[in-house]
């Protein structure tokens, strides 16, 4: 017991030179510290004013203050504990050493940070394009750091991370989306008027892309029909909606213009041997 005493003691002893001799280092340590943040922060927030100015997303704006302020506090760390006499080299090696550790650990959040900052730099779409992309088809969001996200028209969010995006081929349409159809007439019907009819029934839709004509001619030539192609561009959000009017439109308009649309037709020869 008396053994402990003497070096807690003797520790108390080093404590109080230790301060008696680097009081003022310790002092100015704390300052630049306390400097550093203040910097940090102003710094950041100078960051975010000149990206808002700059119409820049706020999303890559938070990132750049955030990496800003993190860089400015680390170099006044390491200033401050250089100058409290506190070696700084086994603390570059622990950082450098956690650093590779995380890097393996988080290499995968890492990947969707990298890509999305790409994305967010490059803007190869904004919120509110319409977006397909492996069978998955939507209106844009968000585009965050880690994931962007899309919203279909039976409004469930989709989630897609980042790298899957930047790695992937995917099409942008921007807020319209195409719709295709084909419907047959009859070989004895006349194919312009089918053409001029189907084009009229579509414009009578509303919500259809305004800068967009829709294209309206001959798909084929079937066994029993003279096919005839639609596409018109359509809301993304109402897409199924619009599909489903455009085609009553375009069977009421047939109707109405006495312009038949077949079935199908086989022709059958029976062949019957003698005897």
């Amino acid at each position: 017991m008396e053994e402990e005493l003497q070096q807690l003691e003797a520790l108390k002893n080093k404590l109080i030179l230790y301060f008696v001799e680097n009081g003022m280092r310790l002092f100015v340590a704390v300052l630049i510290l306390v400097i550093g943040f203040w910097i940090g922060k102003r710094v950041a927030n100078l960051i975010l004013k000149i990206c808002e100015k700059k119409e820049l997303d706020p999303t890559l704006a938070r990132f750049f203050a955030g990496f800003t302020k993190i860089t400015i506090i680390v170099f006044a760390l390491v200033m401050a504990l250089s100058k409290a006499n506190i070696p700084v080299t086994p603390f570059v090696a622990l950082i450098g050493a956690s650093a590779f550790g995380l890097s393996l650990a988080v290499q995968g959040p890492i990947s969707n940070y990298g890509a999305g900052i790409v994305l967010i730099v490059t803007r190869p779409f904004v919120v509110g394009d319409t977006l397909t992309l492996n069978g998955l088809c939507g209106t844009v969001d968000s585009v965050n750091l880690g994931n962007t996200q899309l919203i279909n028209e039976d409004e469930e969010r989709i989630t897609i991370p980042n790298r899957k995006v930047l790695g992937e081929i995917f099409t942008n349409s921007y807020e319209y989306k195409v719709v295709e159809a084909v419907v047959g007439i009859d070989y004895g019907g006349d194919p312009q008027k089918a053409i001029d009819c189907i084009t009229a029934a579509v414009k009578t839709i509303g919500g259809i892309a305004p800068d967009r004509e829709p294209d309206v001619g001959i798909e084929d030539f079937g066994d029993s029909s003279i096919n005839i192609g639609y596409r018109v561009w359509v809301p993304t959000k109402a897409y199924h909606h619009t599909r489903y009017q455009l085609n009553m439109a375009v069977f009421r308009a047939l109707e109405t213009a006495k312009i038949t649309i077949p079935f199908p037709q086989r022709d059958v020869h029976l062949i019957q041997k003698d005897g």
